[in-house]
């Protein structure tokens, strides 16, 4: 009896290394002399940031802080999906970043055509938002990961469930 190996093409992030990295960009910006009177909030829901600050100036400061903050802490950049900033009254800057979290059906599928193209031996199918891939073999699946490592896609890839 021939057994199959597996694994699923993922694509999430650590949320309490994201809660982490928005705690020190807060702190920053409160210590930080051209931010500490901008009244700046950083605020975490479920799947969103908002950013209410005064000015274009400061949203710019807040943003290329809060990616050096998660680039610290192993998150990738692909995740922040920027809204556009609009006006939220008194003069105030409102921006909302959207997390992205799962793989879409679209990107789904450009992963499986992919694998069906170049690897004869392996099968991919959608399930949700994750992507299972097995195959007879140990080392064709490391080959289609180091295959997919070298695709941009518009999330980040993780590679869980390997058995």
């Amino acid at each position: 009896m021939a057994s199959t190996f597996s694994f699923d093409v993922v694509s999430e992030f650590d949320r309490q290394e994201l809660v982490n990295a928005l705690d020190q960009a807060t702190r920053e910006i409160q210590s930080r002399y051209d931010l500490k009177d901008t009244k700046t909030t950083v605020e975490l829901g479920d799947d969103t940031i908002t950013i209410h600050t005064d000015s274009e100036f400061t949203l710019d400061a807040v943003n290329s802080l809060i990616q050096t903050k998660a680039i610290k802490r192993s998150l990738s950049l692909k995740i922040f999906d920027y809204g556009k900033p609009e006006a939220a009254g008194g003069n105030r800057i409102r921006q909302v970043v959207t997390l992205k979290k799962g793989i879409s059906q679209e990107v789904g599928k450009q992963i499986s055509k992919l694998i069906r193209d170049e690897f004869k031996k392996v099968q991919a199918s959608i399930q949700g938002d994750a992507v299972r891939i097995s195959a007879k073999s140990k080392d064709e699946l490391q080959v289609v990961i180091q295959r997919l490592k070298q695709e941009d896609y518009p999330m980040p890839l993780q590679f869980t469930n390997y058995r």
